[in-house]
């Protein structure tokens, strides 16, 4: 079962109602007082459904104003009222000052009517003196334009372009907004664009002949510069000549040289500016400059770098149609030319061309110029023209080094090629010096003037002595030697002329390497085949031998030619030498003569089969062989002293003289001789000492030392003599004795002398008759000899 609700109680609801709606009436109040927006209050109201509350609220609230505007009514009236009585009394006062303002209008109107007029004619007046006024500066704007135009056309037909271009300009920047003249103004932008391209085109054309004009001048100017480098290089070996020759003859002090030295150079600078001027780039730099004005430099830059590129390239061919050799000054000249120009523009041409540009042409210049080289260079067979070539190619190094171009990739070209050259210089000094040789009659030379003697001895410092010789003067050697001396020369100055200027400073050791293949390999073998296929007598291998002593002091003059023209002192190039490099031959030579002499000697110890081995009598002026010896010895001397050097003459002296000893102890040892006498070793005893009596007459031309060495030619047949004739032979045994006395003998050889020597009848069946009688000594002392020599045996 349901409770029962309770009921509300009403009392104290009403009065918070009354609260709320008198709260919500001050609110709005304020609200519209302070002209705040209702809007809040209106979406609360109808938010709530009780729009009637609002209502009442604004219609309370309007209730409660007016009475506020009533007494603010009634506040003001008497103003309001004051106000229409002031209105009133104006009104009157302006009716009256109307009616006066009409009648000061009429009278106004009645005077100002002739001013009016007059107005009117002053204003068309002026109107028309304003059109005038626009009229002549219209006229004057015109003239002025057309006298530019005037001034313009005047440039373009003296070519001062530039003037017409900047007159041009004037007009269109200046004066052509400003043209009231539409036909004028249509005339003037039409005619300006055909006049910038007028100029362009005459520019351009004009550029082209330079172009053309700029290969020709370059050629020129690029023979002209290597033509100054080499008058420079010219003249400093003329300077280095002139300085070498006054430190040897000590005739100019050191301060002297240096003075020298510096004009020398000053002048070949001054020289190189001369010819560096002998080129106008005006044509060049006026285009620039039109193109500049006409804004459109780099266009013409571009222009500019793709011309000369192409240039460059047509002139880095080579015409297969011309021969190198004839054509490489030209192209190299050609090449030299362009880039001196093109560092005149670099310099002077204000941006025209850049360094970069420059160094790009440069480089592609190198790399066809080092091609060319390559292939040039692989067909060349002639060292002469290769070494044309080479020095014309550093005569252009050293011309645009000046210019600061680097040139080293051209100078390792020429380098790589060093072989080759001194190869092929080489085959054709081979074939010089046999076609030399050849001609040699094996005679000695005959000077009969005094330049004859400087061309042939001085020249190459072939002199014996400073004292100059009577003319006519017969050389001790023959026309070989000069001759021979002159290719060696031509082949060091060749050799040092392709290594100088090439980069490499310090080159004497290439150049003397080449040297010593030129004279050890190529003059040695020449000289060795003329020895063995030419030299037939004795007087040919003579003279042969005296030319090969001269080749000695020659060799010490090449070095030192070699070593003065590479600009090495002579001390370090005499530190640095070798042994003579003709010793084949010189031996050769020697061998050959000491041959033919054997020979000749051969022939007269023919005559030792004539001897009496076993004759009782010694021949008082020894044998007939031996005399016959000594006479061509003497004979032989006599002529070979003019012609040979002492130390040749003995040494081939030495070796005939123990040829002779040899063939005597042979014929003693030998199936000649059956039986020796002692008279007969008495004889062989004189013949020996005519050759010693031979050897003491030689003592001027030798030394006490080399007269010695001449001696121990025949030791063997002196001792071997001494051994025979001393009253104890058997001493030979003695180890002591046999090495002071008898050490140059063989025991084998005294054996068989010593058994024919002994005397028959002491053998056992000579004893038969002579039983009884006493033994020689001599011969019992060459028994006990031959009887221990077979012990030993």
């Amino acid at each position: 079962m349901q409770s029962p609700k309770p009921r509300r109680k009403p009392g104290p609801t009403t009065a918070g109602a009354d609260s709320a709606e008198k709260l919500d009436e001050l609110l709005i109040s304020s609200a519209i007082c302070n002209g705040e927006d209702l809007g809040p209050f209106v979406r609360k109201t109808f938010a709530t459904g009780k729009p009637e509350t609002l209502l009442h609220h604004l219609k309370l609230f309007a209730r409660s104003k007016e009475s506020e505007i009533e007494e603010v009514c009634k506040a003001h009236y008497q103003d309001f009222i004051n106000a229409v009585d002031d209105l009133k009394s104006l009104l009157s006062d302006v009716e009256s000052l109307k009616s006066s303002l009409s009648d000061s209008n009429s009278k106004l109107q009645s005077i100002a009517a002739p001013l009016l007029s007059s107005l009117d004619s002053l204003v068309e007046a002026q109107t028309v003196s304003k059109n005038v006024d626009l009229a002549i500066r219209a006229v004057t704007h015109c003239v002025r334009v057309m006298d530019i135009v005037s001034r313009a056309n005047q440039h373009l037909q003296s070519g001062s372009f530039y003037m017409a271009l900047k007159c041009v300009d004037s007009i269109e920047s200046d004066l052509l907004e400003k043209t009231q003249s539409s036909t004028l103004k249509r005339m003037l932008e039409k005619r300006i664009p055909e006049i910038r391209g007028y100029v362009e085109r005459k520019v351009s054309k004009e550029l082209g002949d330079w172009l053309v004009e700029i290969r020709v001048v370059s050629r020129n100017l690029g023979q002209l510069a290597i033509g100054e480098a080499s008058a420079a290089r010219q003249r400093e070996e003329e300077l280095r000549m002139k300085q070498k020759e006054a430190e040897e003859q000590s005739r100019l002090s050191l301060r002297d040289c240096v003075y020298a030295l510096k004009e020398e150079e000053v002048d070949e600078y001054e020289s190189g500016l001369e010819g560096s001027d002998a080129f106008d780039l005006t044509p060049l730099y006026r285009a620039y400059h039109i193109h500049q004005t006409l804004s459109l430099e780099d266009r013409f830059k571009r222009y500019y770098f793709d011309n000369r590129e192409l240039q460059l390239k047509s002139d880095s061919q080579v015409s297969s149609m011309t021969p190198f050799l004839e054509s490489h000054q030209t192209f190299f000249a050609q090449i030299a030319g362009f880039f001196i120009v093109e560092d005149r523009v670099l310099r002077t041409g204000g941006g025209l061309i850049s360094k970069n540009e420059v160094e790009f042409l440069w480089d592609l210049a190198v790399g066809n110029m080092c091609a060319v080289l390559e292939d040039q260079f692989s067909r060349m067979q002639t060292a002469n023209h290769l070494l044309l070539i080479k020095d014309y190619v550093s005569l252009l190094g050293v011309s645009l080094r000046r210019y600061g171009y680097t040139v080293d990739a051209l100078l390792e070209v020429l380098s790589k090629h060093r072989d080759k050259y001194h190869e092929l210089l080489l085959s054709d000094c081979r074939k010089q010096m046999i076609e030399a040789l050849s001609a040699d009659k094996f005679e000695q030379m005959l000077m009969k003037k005094e330049y004859e003697y400087s061309m042939n001895v001085l020249s190459f410092q072939l002199q014996t002595s400073d004292i100059a010789p009577a003319f006519p003067y017969i050389a001790p050697f023959s026309t070989t030697v000069p001759d021979c001396c002159r290719i060696v020369r031509s082949f060091i100055e060749e050799s040092v002329s392709f290594m100088s200027h090439g980069g490499q400073l310090d080159f004497y050791d290439v150049v003397k390497k080449y040297l010593d293949r030129l004279l050890g390999e190529v003059l040695d073998e020449a000289l060795l085949k003329l020895i063995n296929t030419s030299v037939y007598g004795v007087s040919q291998a003579m003279q042969v031998a005296a030319n090969m002593a001269v080749f000695e002091r020659a060799c010490d003059f090449f070095f030192r030619h070699a070593a003065q023209l590479s600009g090495v002192p002579l001390r370090m190039a005499e530190r640095g030498r070798r042994h003579f490099p003709l010793t084949k031959s010189q031996k050769a030579a020697e061998d050959t003569l000491s041959g033919l002499l054997k020979q000749k000697i051969d022939g007269f110890m023919t005559l030792i089969e004539n001897v009496n081995w076993t004759s009782d009598d010694v021949p008082q002026g020894g044998n007939e062989y031996m005399n016959e010896v000594i006479i061509y010895l003497v004979t032989l001397v006599s002529t070979a002293q003019h012609i040979l050097p002492a130390k040749v003459l003995k040494r081939v002296l030495r070796d005939v003289l123990a040829h002779i000893c040899e063939r005597i102890v042979g014929t003693l040892c030998g199936d000649l001789v059956k039986r020796l006498s002692m008279a007969a070793i008495k004889g062989v005893d004189v013949d020996i000492q005519l050759l010693e009596s031979f050897t003491e007459q030689l003592k001027p031309l030798l030394t006490d030392k080399e007269a010695k060495e001449m001696k121990t030619a025949f030791v063997e047949i002196r001792q071997m003599v001494n051994l025979l004739l001393s009253s104890h032979p058997e001493n030979f045994v003695n180890p002591v004795i046999r090495e002071r006395s008898y050490n140059a003998l063989d025991y084998r050889k005294v054996a068989a002398v010593s058994e024919k020597l002994r005397d028959p009848s002491d053998s056992i069946f000579g004893t038969f008759g002579t039983r009884g009688s006493r033994q020689n000594p001599k011969n019992k002392s060459l028994d006990t000899l031959i009887k221990r020599l077979k012990d030993v045996s």
